[in-house]
């Protein structure tokens, strides 16, 4: 048991650290979240900053997602092998769950930080990378229809959820066990994370996707 919560721990405290933040700060001189939306994220750093300071973001914080998830695997395994018997698919899901409650909740950005999607893409593509790439290609599908962000980040989130209760893909789990709690609980704080953008979503209020720096609301 109090190998799970190490890594839950560990997993939260490297989801506290914040690319965007850190980023804005480096190469616009400011917090991300003074700005637009408010939110440290990928889109509020496209609208505010701009391409390259989004993309930076973007791929640290997939990596973000999957270096926890990486490390809990390797550490369960080598474990095993001594005997520990550790529940290697629980650790990954945990460490999963730690990352993007640290990134919501950052410890060293005073637990304000982003909505998480895409570390949840990096872990999702680290556990089972065909349901990742799924996920992804709806996501951007969604996008490019509505031109929202964040009504393709849900989506994607719940499609993952009804992914992991059909085993979509079960043969390319990282390691092999039921997801569909997981699945539950990552979809479950992606809608939390943008409960603001639903409410404007079914206003009709929602701002679409812009490359160009702008004041906005995500």
């Amino acid at each position: 048991m109090i190998i799970y919560i190490v890594v839950l721990v560990i997993a939260y405290l490297i989801g506290s650290i914040n690319f965007s933040i850190i980023i804005s700060k480096k190469m616009a001189g400011f917090d991300i979240r003074e700005k637009g939306s408010g939110n440290a994220g990928t889109t509020n750093m496209l609208r505010s900053v701009g391409k390259k300071a989004a993309l930076l973001t973007l791929i640290c914080d997939i990596l973000k997602g999957v270096v926890p998830v990486l490390l809990a695997v390797l550490v369960g395994n080598l474990a095993n092998r001594f005997g520990a018997g550790l529940r290697v698919e629980y650790m990954a899901q945990i460490a999963g769950i730690g990352t993007i409650i640290g990134h919501t909740f950052p410890l060293y950005f005073g637990f304000k930080g982003g909505k998480g999607v895409a570390s949840s893409l990096g872990l999702i593509l680290i556990i089972n990378w065909q349901v990742g790439l799924i996920c992804l290609v709806f996501a951007l599908l969604i996008m490019a229809i509505t031109r929202m962000v964040s009504l393709g980040s849900i989506s994607a989130a719940v499609l993952f959820l009804v992914l992991t209760i059909f085993r979509i893909g079960e043969q390319y789990y990282i390691v092999q066990g039921n997801y569909i709690i997981f699945g539950l609980v990552l979809a479950l704080i992606v809608i939390f994370n943008h409960r603001s953008n639903i409410k404007r979503i079914l206003n009709g209020t929602e701002n679409k996707l812009s490359f160009k720096k702008q004041e906005t609301k995500e």
